[in-house]
């Protein structure tokens, strides 16, 4: 898979230039499996450690996903409902993120910068917005441009997926959709 990134240098136009190939392991490819016949059907489980999520689409059949999730000590766990969802989504990190790394966040310290979506867009093509209790959490499920990190533990707690899985994932779930991140 070929994807495409877009660069600016200071004081030049943005010029879309294609990124290096990268193809994901088969096993983090999405395929319909079999899961636990007592888990509800329009829900999603996510398996951190085994880099997994699980969209059950009937008693005892998924569509399973490979994904990225949080660093050890920034992952998100628990339940949580999609509460918001957001092709080619904006994106600002945390003040979380910002204070831990300055320098790769230098650019929205002391300011209200938000990058606007896009291919170069960390959050991907799409996004789903994890609420508890009717407020954002600040963790998504969102794709990336990182494909690399997929089935690892890497990010700041979000679940990265590949942009043509996310987007597919997005089609089939609506908002309301329970989460559960064991």
């Amino acid at each position: 898979m070929i994807t495409r990134r877009t660069f600016v240098a200071a004081g030049a136009a943005a010029v879309a230039m294609p990124a290096q190939a990268f193809e994901v392991d088969p096993v983090f490819r999405p395929q319909k499996v079999g899961i636990k016949s007592d888990l509800a059907p329009g829900q999603i489980l996510i398996l951190p450690r085994a880099h997994f999520l699980y969209f059950i689409e009937a008693p005892g059949q998924a569509m399973r996903y490979g994904v990225g999730v949080g660093k050890a000590g920034l992952e998100f766990t628990g339940k949580a409902k999609i509460g918001a969802k957001k092709e080619w989504p904006t994106w600002r990190p945390t003040n979380e993120m910002i204070e831990r790394d300055p320098v790769a966040y230098g650019k929205f310290k002391d300011n209200d910068y938000v990058q606007p979506g896009g291919p170069g867009n960390p959050l991907g093509a799409r996004a789903l917005y994890l609420f508890q209790n009717g407020r954002d959490t600040f963790f998504r499920i969102h794709g990336t441009t990182s494909p690399r990190s997929i089935g690892r533990s890497v990010s700041n707690g979000c679940i990265r997926m590949i942009n043509d899985h996310v987007k597919d994932l997005y089609q089939r779930v609506p908002i309301g959709t329970p989460v559960t991140v064991l």
